[in-house]
């Protein structure tokens, strides 16, 4: 599931394959853009923004992709068969003489005059990974809504960039607070570290290829994609159920010992009724 963490792998691999290379192929699959050609301009960088990827290219432009929950970019070699996915999942094809990168399953793509990068994410916080890294502003934005579950607080990008499902769960776990607990109810001094310790938990699997919160390599996560195992702290059977602001609902992982606060409201159950 991509996170800041895939996000600014991806990007790596990316610049270390087209930067400063001239594209031999540029092909959009998506309506909007599928007459844009930029073969013969060379790639000046890509650079993640939180779970964005901004690759941007000679004569001022820049494309502007996003993973979310599936998509990927593959790069191959000339004469190596594409195995990322069917042909009709590949939405762009940027092709240099040494490598090819594919985007495939790409939610998000679009083709930006680079001036206009701020259109597509000049709305996001602080980006945990970022150069423009500032807690205090992290912790600004976090406080301006209280109320609201720490999970959902987490996951607005508009707070902090970078931060998904994975590290969710994974951050309130340490926090020892549930994900529905209202943000201005976590102790003042865990409320103050949370920037701090969000930033050291993406940092730490900057680099890795298999993400790690617990330190230990045969249970790398303390409660994602637990559910029914032991938490690795009481034993008490690690929960699951879905958190969201209405508009998506995400699986959320806790352990309702190690955390405190309220939990989610039982599902409705459905009653069948005989006539």
């Amino acid at each position: 599931m991509p996170e800041g963490d895939t996000v600014h792998q991806a990007a790596a691999r990316l610049h270390t394959a087209l930067a400063g290379r001239r594209l031999t192929r540029f092909d959009l699959r998506v309506p909007r853009f599928a007459t844009s050609d930029l073969t013969g301009h060379t790639v000046l960088d890509v650079t993640p923004r939180g779970k964005h990827l901004l690759t941007r290219i000679e004569g001022g432009y820049t494309l502007h992709s996003h993973l979310r929950m599936d998509g990927a970019w593959k790069l191959y070699a000339p004469g190596k068969r594409w195995t990322g996915g069917p042909a009709h999942q590949i939405r762009a094809i940027l092709g240099t003489e040494e490598r090819t990168a594919v985007g495939y399953r790409l939610p998000v793509l679009e083709l930006l005059r680079t001036e206009d990068e701020s259109r597509a994410v000049g709305h996001l916080g602080p980006d945990l990974l970022g150069p423009d890294w500032d807690p205090d502003t992290a912790l600004a934005h976090l406080l301006r809504e209280p109320t609201r579950p720490l999970g959902e607080a987490l996951l607005d990008q508009r707070n902090l960039a970078g931060i998904g499902n994975v590290f969710k769960s994974e951050l309130c776990f340490l926090l020892r607070a549930t994900p529905w607990l209202p943000l201005g109810e976590l102790p003042p001094g865990h409320l103050a570290a949370l920037p701090a310790l969000a930033r050291k938990v993406l940092e730490a699997n900057r680099e890795r290829p298999v993400r790690n919160t617990t330190g230990r390599r045969e249970q790398p996560l303390f409660v994602y994609g637990r559910a029914g195992r032991p938490c690795l702290r009481c034993g008490t059977r690690i929960r699951l159920a879905d958190q969201g602001d209405g508009s998506r609902e995400r699986p959320t992982y806790w352990c309702p010992v190690c955390q405190s606060g309220p939990a989610p409201a039982p599902a409705p159950r459905t009653v069948n009724r005989r006539s």
